[in-house]
């Protein structure tokens, strides 16, 4: 089985209130990129990764007029995909939806967020983020999309989709307000990891296989607020101090390098240096008991990966289609 996880910068701005593609002219809210061409670069992209299931980051809004699932089966049809179904789970605070879009021919899935030893996604977790020995209330803009999928043939496995908070400092007006929600962000970001964390114990404790996927806003030395607290949130959910692990290759690259060349996942350009940055940010992690099954991991990456590198309308419709790349994982589950 082929799963993917690939966020999609402003999704949600190719449909109309209809939920039809608007596969025009328009400016995108891509940088320099029309409506029409991100349309079409998302297609050859979709086709490219061939996933039978996409966990879908920043998926198109669900509102009084929207539908999440309405908009990604009218362009997997647009396209000619074999993901022909859709699913979503709890309701997102923003514009951007988590969710998952597969082939029903290959598996079943269920949003099935189960009763386990931390609250549900669409509830509260109280933590001290500010080390004032108070708890403070954290909550998930995105919930995570916890499901129970049943491969054909194959036994269930737990599912977890994730788009963690972001730790840019948005609204700031000075670099000292920059730092001060810089810090106040990723406190929210670890919090959030923490919570997700409890859940992933929870799940393993259960015995079942377990993948946890999506844009974490974070990894291994990717900013110097990661010294100040000692940890990122992807090695949180990786697992700590004897707790049962989850694996992501790119992840153990990055967590034994810290200098050098790393595996990337996004690049987005920055306007204050001129400069694109490349990040990791997109994750598939997996239990020890799918780990054991030797499955494979590969970024699309329009540059690092030679196969896309080489074909030049891929690599373009990369570039193209949002600012991050997609992760696939191919393993073995009959």
């Amino acid at each position: 089985m082929r799963i993917a996880t690939y966020n999609v910068e402003w999704f949600t701005a190719l449909f109309d209130d209809e939920n039809r593609l608007l596969a025009d002219e328009g400016w995108s809210r891509r940088r320099n990129v029309t409506r029409a061409a991100q349309v079409a670069a998302l297609g050859t992209v979709f086709r490219a990764m061939d996933a039978d299931a996409v966990m879908v980051i920043e998926a198109p809004d669900q509102g009084s007029h929207r539908s999440t699932r309405a908009a990604l089966e009218g362009f997997a049809a647009h396209h000619g995909l074999r993901t022909t179904r859709a699913l979503r789970g709890f309701a997102s605070d923003t514009q951007q939806e988590i969710a998952l879009l597969y082939d029903p021919a290959k598996l079943s899935a269920e949003h099935s967020p189960s009763d386990l030893g931390a609250p549900r996604f669409d509830t509260e977790f109280a933590l001290d983020l500010d080390v004032d020995a108070l708890p403070d209330p954290v909550r998930w803009s995105k919930p995570p999309l916890e499901l129970t999928v049943t491969p054909a043939p194959g036994a269930p496995l737990r599912m977890i989709g994730v788009h963690a908070k972001s730790k840019a400092p948005h609204g700031a007006r000075s670099p000292e307000d920059a730092t001060r929600i810089a810090i106040a962000n990723r406190r929210k970001q670890l919090a959030q990891c923490i919570w997700l964390r409890h859940r992933v114990t929870a799940h393993l404790a259960e015995g079942t296989p377990l993948i946890v996927l999506g844009d974490f806003n974070d990894g291994p030395g990717l900013d110097v607020y990661e010294r100040l607290f000692g940890r990122s949130g992807v090695e949180i959910v990786l697992g700590e101090g004897g707790e049962a692990p989850l694996y992501d290759p790119h992840a153990a690259e990055a967590l034994e390098r810290r200098l050098g060349t790393m595996p990337s996942t996004a690049r987005f350009f920055r306007k204050d240096t001129n400069r694109y940055l490349a990040a990791l940010l997109d994750y598939i992690m997996v239990s020890e008991d799918l780990r054991a099954r030797e499955g494979r991991w590969r970024i699309l990456h329009p540059f690092d990966d030679p196969a896309c590198f080489r074909d030049r309308d891929l690599q373009q419709a990369l570039l193209a289609a949002s600012d991050h790349f997609p992760v696939v994982y191919d393993v073995d589950l009959s």
